[in-house]
This record gives C-alpha cells, structure tokens and sequence, in this order.
C-alpha cells in the first residue's frame, strides 16, 4: 500500500545515490497504480500539488487537463516522471544555434516512468480525453532552482525565462476549456 509518508523519506534517502535510485522509487510507487489512487484521489481539478518541498527535493503530484499541453521547458535539475493513471506524452528538444528542435519523443501510460537529467528540455501533453495522475520527483527546488529556467513559446520556439505563475494559470485554463467543451453533445 502506498504510504506519501514514507515515500518522500525513500525519495530523501535515494537522493543521496542520484537519479536512478529516486526512479527506481518511482517506479515501484506507479507499479500499484490502485494504491496510489487510493492515496491521492482521483485527478479532479488540474494543477500542481506539492507532496514535499526542500532545496535538495521537490515531490509534486501533476494532474493534467485532458487534452492539455504545456510548451517547452527545462528544469536545471534532473527529473522522474511517473504515471499513475491517464497518459502523458513528452517530446524532447534539443538547443540548436538559433533556438530549439524536436529531438524524440516517449508516451507514458499508467506505471512507466522516466528520468530526465538537468539539461533536458521537453513539452508534456495528456492526449487523452481524461485527467492524468503523475508523480514528479526533482532534484532540487521546482519552485526556486539554483540556475533560472527556461520556456519556450509553443508558435515561435522563442526562449523566455520559465513563469511558474504563467503555467499554473494554464492547468487552470485548460481545465475551463475542457470543462466548456465536455458538455457539448455533438
């Protein structure tokens, strides 16, 4: 049974071997996706849910609109991205001279998992037509990383500086949109 307790202390622990160490927790707490909803409740409303925050770890459950994309950014820190219900696809990008290209791409259903390092750029999006649940483990501080982040415009590929604010009003907005539009019978 998952316990949010003792999973951030596993998360603690594992930080003191790196990366792999924090996935492999991950990866155990989305192989019993029942137990993790059991937990944290079905996705209701999208957003960003902090579980634990400290400058070496932040610990956040993810619930994404359905149909929702977030553009491109990159976290200074490395990541495990773990699924635990609905789908989250991400494609990755690579720096180019004059900005940014699509580098490849890997869909996660319920109980995959990936690890990012502190250098990835990506962009999420939930392609489906209901919330999805994620586990999101950081090497650092999200909210306040050591080295300022990056977003990129979603038409233009353009860099500007990562706005926390601006991305939390978008899981907002994209979970309006498909409220407005779940109604419509076609």
């Amino acid at each position: 049974m998952f316990n949010n307790e003792q999973f951030i202390q596993d998360c603690i622990e594992a930080m003191a071997e790196g990366k792999e160490a924090v996935r492999e927790i991950v990866a155990k707490a989305v192989s019993d996706t029942a137990s993790l909803l059991s937990v944290l409740g079905e996705q209701e409303h999208a957003g960003i849910y902090p579980l634990y925050r400290s400058p070496e770890l932040t610990i956040i459950n993810f619930t994404w609109a359905p149909c929702m994309c977030l553009m491109p950014h990159n976290h200074q820190m490395f990541s495990v991205v773990g699924i635990y219900s609905g789908r989250e696809d991400n494609i990755f990008w690579r720096r180019t001279e004059t900005g940014i290209e699509a580098a490849g791409a890997k869909s996660l259903g319920a109980g995959d998992v990936v690890a990012l390092d502190d250098s990835s750029i990506h962009s999420v999006l939930n392609p489906i037509g209901k919330m999805t649940g994620a586990i999101h483990v950081y090497g650092g501080d999200f909210f306040a990383p050591h080295e300022p982040r990056s977003q990129w415009d979603h038409e233009t590929l353009i860099e500007q500086p990562w706005n926390i604010e601006m991305v939390k009003s978008l899981f907002r907005e994209a979970e309006a949109r498909f409220n407005s539009t779940s109604h419509v019978i076609v």
